[in-house]
Parts: structure tokens; sequence; C-alpha cells
């Protein structure tokens, strides 16, 4: 399968705020990366599950990425996490993760 239609299989619901993305973390990693497994948006983060640092990690670098608010609506303790970004179509969320998880393979 290629990166694009996992993109499109990826569970992305839009609402009227913008558009909540489903996210399995895996922390102690090397390096920031965002991958795509399947129809299923994987992060890895450098920080420690302690004390909210992996949280804090994600809602920087998620922010950078799509250059918008972005706030953790679930999973605070779990390494599924679902968070709100703010104004923004579903489209284009699709667009940035398919051109940084691209990005970060070569």
């Amino acid at each position: 399968m290629n990166v694009d239609a996992a993109v499109v299989c990826m569970r992305l619901q839009e609402t009227a705020q913008g558009v909540v993305l489903d996210v399995h973390v895996k922390p102690n990693s090397k390096q920031f990366r965002v991958q795509l497994d399947g129809n299923e948006l994987v992060v890895l983060c450098r920080e420690a599950p302690v004390k909210g640092k992996v949280n804090k990690e994600l809602l920087k670098q998620l922010s950078r990425l799509f250059s918008r608010k972005v706030e953790l609506v679930s999973g605070f303790t779990s390494r599924q996490k679902k968070f709100l970004i703010s104004d923004i179509k579903a489209e284009e969320v699709n667009r940035i993760l398919v051109s940084a998880s691209k990005a970060q393979q070569q």
C-alpha cells in the first residue's frame, strides 16, 4: 500500500473546530518522527512517558508541523491519543502528514 492510500484510510474526524487526529505514540525514540503504518498514524517521541513530557513534546511538534493550535483531547496517559487541530480541513491534514512522512523516510 502506498503512503497516499494509507493516509486516506486514516481516521480523521472533521468537526466545527477543526480535525481530530488519532495518534499512536512510541516514546523514548532517537528522534521525533511521523510515520504511517497501514491506516494508523504512529508518532515516535524522544521524551520518556514521565510527568506529561511526551504530551508536551507532541503538542509542540504537531503545532509546528501544522502551523495551527493543537490540543490533546483524549489519551492523556495512554499511547493512543486524540488531538484537535484547529481551523483546518481533513484534506490539508492528509497532505501535511504525507509530505512529513515522505520527507522523514529519505
